[in-house]
């Protein structure tokens, strides 16, 4: 028989109820706050329920009603700057948050409402029914609420996306040197970040908790345990039902708690406030409410028969506002009839946000409707997609090919390394953060070469979860502090984070409204032709560029890369910067001496001058490009994108082209599913279909993904023999030779 030793987890797990004494010694202010958020809440919830019953809400109204302990009790001690994020039903950590910052965190129940929180309250309101007063001016809507001023950095609707995106914002809080505008003894800013039981199985959750406990953050995952996602219980889906217990694995402190009782959860915050403002990392906050209406709409699950009226009956006796209150009148605080004046006052309140936005429907009898005057104008329906990149009219705009200064010779890599040591020297908010990335000398190409020994606190080597730590860069730029340059080592690990990259990302700035920066930049290199196989070497273009919200450049000289990596670490918005190892290696050359021009979008390269044919490509395909022009003698006209995007392609240089030869071949190397072509080819057809005296060609690799077999990966992928062949086929089309 072995020998077994019992292992104990390396963090503790705590369960935290209130007695008699703890309400006893509770400030008479908080427990009135407490009771005045809750109410406000209840009301403003039964508010939105209750429009939704009428068609005033468009889309979902994911509702809180019983859920209200947890944000208030966890919530109503935190400081404005402060952050917290939340899930689709945020409404309640939303309110509490916002009406925390207007109150200084105290609310008189004599006088519940002033003018600043009848404010938030109709703000609030306006934003769930799509209206151009919300604080995301109505695009937003029940599921993506956002008030930075008051530290409320999102709600989300993807389960646990929200996550990573809250270290992102603990890791700017942590490393700010004017975190919070206190002393030092006072401790730094925290972040909350609240889900439910469903997210708690989410890898995006789980690689999030480790990479905050790995890096010491000062975030707490808060886990609102309803017991059911959807209509689905959690003793269904997982064996350990105390979902408090995934900290345990990742050693971060974890705290259990009755949701239901607002002041034992403001005690456990207490306590994992401690921890986080001095220093020592996250904390995991279980509490145990129940949501008493369905998933979604003013109906309770047992309509829907997967749960039991007794259930639900049995936890609206533990009411959080009935709570707070037998509490309170126990202790001779306030009166039943105090209580209900509180509560009459709320829903005065709501009564009088409701009476802004709607007005009694002329074509409907006895119907309320939406005042026509307060919805957006549709024109605003891009504004805020992206930035107008007004912020590199202060940079240095400069155009390699036309800048006679002397060179200086250096491999195409060492431009890549050489410009970010530039900036970095410069600008201390930017941040550098992957895989390896101080590490090898380099990281594994040698593109972040001296990085780690110039700025060992600002190159983050990541453990392998790319949701946590492209949400988390997310997170960093949101909060704007720091300018987070994430590298994925490889392009296809992108749909390892897709959720970060696209929903959260790339359409952070237009969803929250359009306001807010994302100044990210997003490294990655195509690998085609080094053996790889199918789940590294993909080129990502043409999926960003079909994807709201980025920017993309593809620089395929040292040259450019200094003015397009210099333009990308100034835009506000997130750029792509896609490299190609064909590149790294080679010889090049840069202007001596200046790392400091951008090339701004609009400004694609005319690599060669032509009449036959534009030909169209990027990185190191543009090279392929020349090769094939020169054995084939086609007068063509060789374009270098640089600019990707929709917004930032060179449309008049491209235009001009076109007209002058008449003809299109679009040059890329990558597979034909994921081409970025296909999207250009459609918009050069619409764009300029009167000068076009043939359809516009195409040279792309196979449909498959390149594989191992060197022979297979040659056949998948394009080089200059395929560009041969798309040239010939234009010159037949047109009659030629």
């Amino acid at each position: 028989m072995p020998k077994q030793r019992r292992l104990d987890p390396a963090a503790p797990w705590v369960e935290i109820t209130t007695t008699a004494a703890d309400w006893k010694a509770a400030d008479p202010e908080l427990l009135a706050t407490m009771l005045g958020q809750l109410h406000l809440i209840r009301a403003f919830e039964e508010r939105v329920l209750e429009l939704a019953g009428e068609g005033l809400v468009h889309g979902p109204a994911h509702s809180s009603i019983g859920q209200e302990g947890g944000a208030v009790g966890s919530i109503v001690g935190l400081r404005s700057t402060d952050g917290i994020n939340g899930s689709h039903r945020g409404h309640h950590q939303f309110l509490a948050k916002a009406i925390t910052h207007v109150s200084g965190g105290r609310l008189d129940l004599d006088h519940l409402v002033g003018d600043d929180l009848q404010v938030v309250l109709q703000r609030t309101l306006a934003e769930i029914l799509g209206l151009a007063q919300g604080y995301c001016h109505g695009r937003g809507g029940s599921m993506h609420l956002q008030w930075f001023e008051a530290g409320a950095l999102g709600t989300n609707a993807i389960v646990g996306g929200g996550v990573p995106l809250a270290a992102g914002n603990a890791w700017a809080q942590k490393h700010s040197t004017t975190s919070a505008g206190v002393g030092a003894a006072e401790g730094s800013d925290l972040t909350v970040t609240y889900f439910g039981d469903g997210a708690t199985n989410i890898g995006s959750v789980l690689e999030t908790m480790n990479l905050a406990a790995a890096w010491r953050l000062p975030v707490a995952f808060f886990i609102e345990n309803n017991l059911y996602a959807v209509s689905t219980h959690v003793e269904e889906v997982t064996a350990e039902t105390r979902l408090s217990a995934r900290g345990l694995g990742f050693g971060i402190p974890s705290y259990r708690v009755d949701g239901m009782d607002p002041l034992a959860v403001h005690l456990a915050m207490v306590e994992g406030e401690r921890r986080m403002r001095a220093g020592d990392g996250p904390v995991v906050i279980e509490a145990e409410v129940y949501r008493y209406f369905h998933q979604n709409g003013p109906y309770p699950g047992s309509a829907f028969g997967y749960r039991t009226k007794e259930e639900e009956a049995a936890w609206r006796e533990r009411d959080p506002l009935a709570r707070v209150a037998r509490e309170m009148i126990a202790l001779r605080l306030i009166t039943t009839e105090q209580v209900e004046a509180v509560r009459a006052k709320a829903l005065a309140a709501i009564d009088t946000a409701t009476a802004e936005l709607l007005e009694a429907d002329p074509e409907k009898a006895g119907r309320r409707r939406i005042r026509p005057e307060l919805w957006p104008d549709p024109a605003f329906v891009n504004v805020g997609v992206r930035g107008d990149a007004s912020e590199l009219d202060a940079q240095r705009a400069l155009e390699p090919l036309t800048d006679t200064r002397p060179r200086e010779q250096l491999k195409f890599v060492d431009a890549v390394a050489g410009v970010m040591e530039r900036r970095m020297a410069e600008d201390p908010r930017i941040v550098v953060l992957g895989e390896d990335v101080h590490r090898l000398k380099g990281g594994t190409n040698g593109a972040t070469k001296g990085l780690s020994t110039a700025f060992p606190e600002r190159v983050l080597g990541t453990p392998i979860s790319e949701n946590a730590f492209a949400g988390l860069g997310g997170g960093m730029a949101l909060d704007g502090r720091f300018r987070p340059v994430v590298e994925f080592m490889y392009p296809d690990f992108m749909w390892v984070a897709a959720d970060q990259v696209f929903n959260q990302i790339g359409k952070a700035r237009h969803m929250f409204g359009g306001d807010n920066p994302v100044p990210l930049v997003l490294r990655t290199k195509i690998a085609m032709g080094s053996g790889y196989g199918s789940q590294h070497l993909m080129d990502p273009a043409g999926i960003f560029a079909t994807s709201p919200g980025w920017r993309i450049v593809a620089p395929s000289t040292a040259e450019d890369y200094v003015g397009l990596m210099n333009a990308a670490l100034a835009l506000e918005d997130p750029v792509l910067v896609i490299e190609h190892v064909d590149l790294y290696n080679e010889k090049d050359t840069v202007i001596g001496g200046d790392l400091d021009y951008v090339i701004p979008p609009g400004n694609a390269a005319i690599r060669r001058e032509g009449s036959e044919v534009t030909v169209i490509s990027y990185l190191s395909m543009v090279r392929h490009s020349l090769e094939a022009i020169e054995q084939t003698g086609v007068d063509a006209e060789l374009i270098d994108l640089r600019w990707l995007d929709r917004a930032s392609i060179d449309w008049d240089t491209i235009e001009a082209s076109v007209k002058k030869t008449n003809a299109v071949l679009i040059v890329e190397q990558g597979a034909r599913g994921t081409s970025y072509g296909g999207w250009l080819a459609d918009e050069i057809q619409r764009r300029f279909f009167d000068w076009l005296d043939q359809p516009v060609q195409r040279v792309t690799g196979a449909e498959s993904s390149p594989s191992i077999s060197r022979i297979l990966e040659r056949a998948a992928i394009a080089r200059t023999e395929e560009v041969v062949a798309g040239l010939e086929t234009v010159r037949a089309n047109a009659g030629g030779a």
